[in-house]
């Protein structure tokens, strides 16, 4: 079943994990947004920096960014009520995730590379 996913933290560059992910998701056949700090576009998907754009209705949130890069999403992610967030790697934020999980959106702290990988996603 697909999930609309959005990327938080593209890159255009091949050598980053946002990249892969997008890739992979597609691949998978999963629908993908994207924001990144710069506009661009990988993998036929395009994407700006600016977080009015999400307005449409999301399975999943993957993090690509760091905590401290974090908070400038919050208030869009609560208003989207995605099903659930994924924390990859280095993006773990036990204050964001409980805040999350009390307004009832699921919180894994996983790799998407992973999860898609091992038909878990």
């Amino acid at each position: 079943m697909s999930k609309r996913t959005l990327v938080i933290g593209a890159s255009e560059n091949p050598e980053r994990y946002s990249y892969k992910a997008i890739h992979s998701l597609i691949q998978h056949g999963h629908e993908v947004l994207a924001i990144g700090a710069r506009s661009g576009s990988t993998a036929g998907i395009s994407w700006g920096n600016e977080l009015t754009e999400w307005n449409t209705e999301i399975d999943t949130v993957t993090l690509y960014v760091g905590p401290k890069n974090q908070a400038v999403y919050y208030d869009n992610i609560l208003k989207l009520q995605p099903k659930r967030v994924i924390f990859n790697p280095g993006t773990e934020n036990p204050e964001w995730m409980e805040t999350l999980q009390k307004n009832g959106i699921e919180v894994l702290p996983a790799c998407t590379l992973v999860l898609l990988s091992i038909g878990a996603y």
